[in-house]
């Protein structure tokens, strides 16, 4: 359990202890009424229910991409950007891997957010308004950029970050066109309806560490190679201002970029304001609020 203004919360999804346990999912998936209006049609909202995640394939126009790409460079480039606490950079390259917080360092990408195209289909999954819990852009660039470990993000946000309930969805923009072979986003479809609660306290500071090379919160070679029988994996290809929406339960991942060609995209984080964090439910302190919001003023 863990507690909030003096209110105790369960722990629905027990997780980081001696062992690895697998719990059904205690939440709905789509929040919202089927019929609710917004961008997403029904259609889209079962298959939602149903894999975990829905595309849209042309949610940028050509010029729109061209616009956020160029933020996306200048930031990475930015001597300023690059000492700020908000950037991750790889182990070895020692190039930015990623840049937190976007929405609030770029008025490029916080229009994005209050984008209708955006926000509206995070209203309609979630059934309520809505918080940024967390932005970043991501950087792939060719030639051995590293990927990101199967995780079901709702397991480090819950442990991590204190969300009590499954209410959270991601949408992940492409700004490079997605190949099969640079590093794509991979899910396991219908994932999103089990949790893996992995095994293994959490280290104090442990962000340092997992934005580069996740270890807590990582599932099991065994637990992996059962889902992924179960469910199968889905790799996500499409051109650059296509955009990929999944729950925050479905495992997924991304391999290692060791093509030419880059892969570079904006991803946010939706929360519900009925979802608010609390404290951390696997973990010694908070992680930083650049990377687990805390201020939950809704989305207009």
């Amino acid at each position: 359990m863990t507690t909030v203004t003096g209110t105790t919360v369960t722990d629905l999804y027990p997780s980081r202890g001696a062992t690895e346990v697998t719990v059904p999912r205690q939440d709905p998936v789509v929040w919202g009424a089927p019929d609710a209006p917004g961008p997403f049609e029904p259609l889209d909202l079962q298959s939602f229910e149903r894999d975990g995640f829905a595309t849209v394939d042309r949610l940028l126009t050509d010029d729109e991409v061209a616009v956020h790409k160029r933020e996306l460079d200048r930031l990475v480039t930015d001597p300023a950007i690059r000492a700020d606490d908000r950037s991750i950079v790889e182990p070895k390259s020692k190039e930015i891997r990623s840049v937190f917080e976007v929405h609030r360092i770029s008025e490029v990408f916080a229009r994005l957010v209050r984008d209708e195209r955006v926000v509206g289909r995070a209203r309609q999954l979630l059934g309520s308004d809505v918080y940024v819990h967390q932005s970043r852009i991501n950087v792939k660039p060719g030639f051995g950029a590293s990927g990101f470990y199967w995780h079901s993000d709702f397991e480090t946000w819950h442990a991590e970050d204190g969300l009590p309930r499954m209410r959270t969805v991601s949408v992940s923009i492409a700004l490079t066109e997605n190949h099969d072979t640079n590093g794509g986003l991979m899910i396991m479809p219908g994932s999103h309806k089990t949790f893996l609660g992995c095994a293994g306290a959490t280290p104090k500071d442990n962000y340092k560490q997992s934005l580069q090379m996740q270890d807590a919160g990582t599932p099991s070679d065994e637990a992996l190679t059962e889902m992924a029988s179960a469910y199968g994996i889905k790799l996500f290809t499409g051109r650059a201002g296509s955009a990929t929406w999944f729950d925050c339960n479905c495992m997924h991942g991304s391999g290692d970029n060791i093509t030419p060609f880059p892969r570079s995209n904006v991803f946010i984080v939706f929360n519900s304001v009925e979802n608010a964090a609390v404290e951390p439910f696997a973990a010694p302190v908070r992680r930083p609020e650049f990377i687990g919001a805390r201020d939950f003023t809704p989305v207009r």
